[in-house]
């Protein structure tokens, strides 16, 4: 069974078609690559595959059930968005990182938080900084670790080595890796030819929001 499946998906916004009639599967532990031009659909399939916004037509499952079986909120523990540009909120990483335990009712799992920041190669002195004094960098590696902090099924990521170096892309990569391999499902929208086919074992692309192809890499 997959995990995730688009069935026969559009999508519509004001005046425009943004999706039409797109279907694909995700299999448990996949590392999807979704390429295309800019304007095509990409990030739209991301807003739709962790429920901020709901198909024109067709259906969307997650584990065998259609999306409007679930309660968002319950998808959107189990699938993971992180937008190409950070969003932290409040004034400290703490507030942040803390914030995953408190819409559960938990106390914080520090041993979790430090463990994390170690995979980043960050200090947990990062825990007191102003979110306002981070860079472009160190804002992406805050906000995927708030996403691992409780492990999810599907991890979307939307261009988010983009702004970053060399240095920091090669860091980034190596530990979404290392989560897919333990059996992440991982799907990533890239515009870096290279990038696409690094780690991906299936490539969706996407044109002018249809489905062109959805291939597995050799």
């Amino acid at each position: 069974m997959s995990l995730l499946e688009f069935k026969n998906v559009s999508y519509r916004g004001k005046d425009k078609t943004i999706l039409q009639n797109v279907s694909f599967q995700a299999e448990p532990g996949d590392f999807v690559s979704i390429v295309g031009p800019s304007g095509s659909g990409k990030s739209t399939i991301l807003r739709l595959s962790c429920n901020l916004i709901s198909p024109t037509e067709g259906n969307i499952f997650f584990d065998g059930i259609d999306y409007q079986q679930y309660k968002p909120t319950e998808l959107r523990k189990n699938i993971i968005y992180c937008f190409q540009s950070p969003y932290l909120f409040g004034t400290t990483v703490m507030e942040n990182l803390t914030f995953p335990y408190k819409i559960r009712n938990m106390e914080p799992d520090f041993s979790r938080i430090h463990t994390l920041f170690e995979k980043f190669h960050m200090s947990s002195d990062y825990l007191e900084r102003d979110v306002f004094n981070l860079s472009g960098g160190e804002k992406q590696r805050i906000a995927l670790i708030r996403s691992m902090i409780f492990v999810p099924k599907i991890l979307l990521l939307d261009e988010i080595t983009s702004a970053l170096d060399v240095d920091n892309t090669l860091l980034v990569e190596e530990v979404i890796q290392s989560w897919n391999k333990e059996g992440l499902t991982v799907l990533w929208i890239t515009h870096n030819p290279e990038q696409s086919r690094k780690y991906a074992n299936k490539i969706l692309t996407i044109e002018a929001g249809k489905k062109k192809s959805f291939e597995e890499v050799i």
